[in-house]
């Protein structure tokens, strides 16, 4: 089932039209969440940065929009598509209602909850081959606006279909200063021995989620020094691990890249970490 503003309608339902903005322009923002079949993983945290993000896009956030309103549409939905006591996969798409050119006739939104099952409800390290080649075609300006969840993904879809042409299972993205700032599916970490590093959001690198809860973790990690700093291309093949990071997989190694070849050991360590911290938050 698609919940559209509420509406339980079937997935087949012909609910959108050509007049959608953002299909038309992009003018819209999603927010990807897991179920993990009792509860919406880190869900104070989603909804902050959507509401932080359609301010920002100016978009009118409704009256109705609380943290409460939402969580119980989106457990609506589960419930509908017999998802309620199962892991899934939920994906909140607002959008600004049709009218207009670039200048909009309204500020208002619609909104859209999808949901997939999932067969996993805890984090799990998938330690499989995992290849990575460096996306040179396409830059991502480092702004403001990079750090959303908006609906324009060109880059990653053209660096997608890039990596699948090329044999490699997903690629480093680079900003117009050609740092090093996030992957295909999510933030990217970094560890030189016991130091972890990711890119600043400066370096306009996505405001993930899962990357906001690893930085918690660091915080009282005392296996690894934790910063935030600029990473090259250079450091790639410098480092012992690599790993990338979203709230759907959690961290997933990377196992190559050229002739690198990394660790796993942190990846295993902060995985279980990170499902250690969810069930006492459950």
């Amino acid at each position: 089932m698609i919940n559209f503003n509420g509406d339980l309608l079937a997935e087949n339902s012909d609910y959108l039209n050509h007049t959608n903005r953002g299909l038309r322009y992009g003018d819209a923002l999603f927010e990807t969440l897991k179920y993990n079949g009792k509860s919406i993983l880190f869900w104070e945290d989603h909804y902050f940065r959507l509401m932080a993000s359609m301010r920002q896009l100016r978009m009118e956030i409704p009256v109705s929009f609380t943290m409460e309103y939402l969580e119980a549409e989106i457990k609506k939905t589960l419930k509908s598509s017999q998802m309620e006591t199962a892991p899934a996969r939920v994906r909140v798409t607002v959008f600004r209602n049709s009218g207009g050119y670039y200048l909009p006739q309204t500020l208002e939104v619609s909104f859209i909850i999808e949901v997939t099952r999932l067969s996993e409800a805890e984090y799990q390290v998938d330690e499989s081959q995992c290849i990575f080649e460096l996306y040179k075609d396409y830059l991502i300006p480092a702004d403001g606006l990079s750090r959303l969840k908006h609906s324009n993904k060109l880059i990653h879809v053209l660096g997608s279909i890039y990596a699948s042409e090329n044999g490699y299972d997903s690629c480093f993205l680079l900003n117009q200063k050609k740092e090093v700032i996030e992957s295909l599916k999510g933030n990217i970490f970094l560890r030189f021995g016991d130091k972890i590093k990711t890119p600043p959001l400066e370096s306009g690198c996505l405001d993930g989620i899962m990357r906001k809860q690893l930085l918690k973790i660091g915080q009282r990690d005392t296996r690894h020094q934790w910063e935030e700093a600029v990473i090259s291309p250079f450091e790639l093949q410098q480092a012992d691990e690599i790993f990338t990071t979203n709230v759907i997989q959690g961290l997933r190694p990377v196992t190559n890249y050229r002739k690198a070849n990394y660790q796993i050991e942190a990846a295993r360590q902060l995985t279980e970490t990170l499902n250690n911290r969810i069930r006492v938050m459950a």
